[in-house]
């Protein structure tokens, strides 16, 4: 049965209580800091950068641009998945902690974006938005089909890491951080280590044989740089989940 999120016409489900609901540490969308115009998501999924004394930034931390639609790429860039019907779109994931839901219902919230959330098999929960014409462009730029695959022009900014590990990051001591891909998005896989590595987060594959689907991103240098891009933990993280 599912149980209602935010935006619902029913009484509201409060996520999982393993923890006690965040208050959205993302600002509201709508103005960049400083005044400078938001950056918009383009027809493809990408987000055109607003200029900037003529320069134009490919690669900027979580808190250097107000929050997008075009962000959640980078939940389709792990096990996020993104299906349409008719003229609207629908993104969803399953995560295996409480604290991912509290996180990423507020971060869709901060976006405009109604969500819900039911739990599934195997102490997981699954997270999704309502069928919206906002998520139509996504959908068209990531789906060949009914295949999931990354624009041609796909790079992961900070906004779109932070979603991304919100949803499937996983620390593994000492010096190790696996983000977890889709396990059915094969043809996903290598373009989406181009773009780590175009961040300067080159990871090593893993396959499902050895505890992926997913890219370990390792050594301190790169998870201090994962740290940087993706910005300080959200309210409900644990401790030991976030990169610092």
């Amino acid at each position: 049965m599912s149980l209602s999120g935010l935006g619902d016409t029913g009484k509201a489900q409060p996520p999982p209580a393993l923890f006690p609901a965040p208050e959205s540490d993302t600002p509201t969308p709508g103005r960049r800091r400083g005044g400078a115009p938001q950056n918009r998501p383009s027809q493809d999924g990408s987000v055109q950068q607003a200029d900037d004394a003529g320069r134009q930034l490919v690669f900027f931390g979580a808190d250097a641009a107000e929050p997008t639609v075009a962000d959640l790429a980078g939940l389709l860039a792990g096990p996020g998945e993104v299906v349409r019907m008719g003229g609207t779109a629908r993104l969803s994931v399953q995560v295996d902690a409480a604290w991912r839901v509290h996180v990423l219902v507020a971060e869709l919230a901060s976006r405009g974006l109604a969500a819900s959330w039911e739990p599934t098999e195997g102490a997981r929960h699954a997270v999704r938005t309502s069928y919206t014409r906002v998520l139509k462009p996504l959908a068209a730029a990531w789906l060949h089909g009914t295949t999931k695959r990354p624009p041609a022009a796909f790079h992961l900014t900070g906004r779109r890491l932070r979603l991304w590990l919100a949803a499937a990051g996983t620390p593994e001591p000492p010096d190790c951080f696996l983000l977890r891909l889709g396990a059915d998005d094969q043809e996903c896989w290598e373009p989406i280590g181009v773009a780590l590595a175009s961040a300067g987060l080159a990871g090593t594959l893993l396959g499902p044989g050895e505890g992926g689907p997913a890219y370990r991103i390792a050594g301190r240098r790169r998870l201090a740089r994962l740290a940087e891009l993706v910005g300080g933990p959200p309210t409900a993280t644990p401790a030991d989940a976030w990169p610092t």
